[in-house]
């Protein structure tokens, strides 16, 4: 069994087993620990949320729920996409659905706040953007300027997206520029969400900077000793950049090391430090847009 601090056992003991709960978190927070915990206590099948964990080549690299942690629980959407393929939001709610009306209450966690959003609020069907035009994005990105994109856009996108973040200003462009609509058009087109925050219990991870840290750095040495190397050399052949799959951070660095170009000790600072780095956006993501959840705070769960 997990074991949960104090505060952490109220929290579980004050769940409604009826009701689908939702836990979002930065990497190496312990959400995976809590929801564990609650599918013990009071049933249910845990579902993943995080955009990394559904590719099946990294198994340990990406903290993937261990097989010890699959027999003592249901599990779901880890690990059943190929490497090669481009997974996205849409497939995800899609993979999701039969879980929602199934027989066991569904415990959703994981780190993508996109994926929550999309499942609470609603995703826009936006048909998909041809490679041409995000590529002639990028390059007049590039070569003249966010300006020049952002001319492109009406009145209400330009008030509603960050106008300083070059993702969200090309995604606006491409997707004027394919569909002819404007991608905030699309937004205000955007079906109910299909399952309603109102009608969840959700937590997300509050996890302290100087108390992840510590956690992210001993987590990756482990997940090397456990297997991550192996797991390298075994996608190393056919391992590229441009995979899907190969956002896993520490991916990248590990393959440099199985084909002699850094050293392992190399490798996992550089992998440390970009998890660092991603469980940062992490947080500020969360509190961004899920500053109404419910805050728990990753000390109080322990027995990883």
């Amino acid at each position: 069994m997990i074991a949960l601090a104090r505060p952490m056992q109220s929290t579980l003991d004050s769940i409604d087993p009826d009701k689908p709960v939702l836990i979002a978190g930065p990497t190496a927070s312990g959400k995976s620990a809590l929801a564990l915990a609650i599918a013990e206590s009071q049933g249910g099948i845990i579902l993943n949320a995080d955009a990394i964990q559904v590719f099946s080549d990294w198994r340990v690299l990406t903290a993937r729920p261990s097989l010890e942690d699959e027999a003592q629980a249901l599990h779901a959407l880890y690990g059943h996409v190929a490497g090669s393929f481009a997974y996205s939001v849409g497939h995800w709610l899609r993979d999701l659905e039969p879980f929602l009306s199934g027989p066991q209450r569904p415990i959703i966690v994981g780190g993508t706040g996109l994926y929550f959003t999309a499942l609470t609020e609603g995703l826009a069907d936006i048909p998909p953007t041809p490679d041409d035009i995000r590529q002639t994005s990028n390059q007049i990105w590039q070569s003249q300027g966010l300006a020049a994109l952002i001319k492109d856009l009406d009145d209400t996108t330009r008030a509603r997206i960050d106008l300083r973040n070059p993702a969200r200003v090309c995604r606006a462009w491409e997707v004027w520029r394919a569909t002819g609509k404007q991608i905030t058009q699309w937004q205000d087109e955007t079906p109910p969400p299909r399952l309603p925050l109102e009608t969840c219990q959700n937590f997300v991870f509050d996890a302290p900077k100087d108390w992840l840290t510590p956690r992210i750095e001993g987590r990756f040495h482990k997940m090397v000793a456990q297997g991550a190397l192996e797991e390298a050399r075994q996608n190393a052949p056919d391992w590229s950049p441009d995979l899907p799959s190969a956002k896993a951070i520490g991916a990248a660095e590990l393959v440099a090391h199985v084909r002699g170009t850094l050293s392992l000790e190399e490798a996992c600072a550089r992998a440390t430090i970009l998890t660092r780095q991603f469980a940062k956006r992490q947080r500020t993501w969360f509190r961004a847009r899920m500053s109404h959840w419910t805050s728990i705070s990753g000390p109080e769960v322990s027995g990883w």
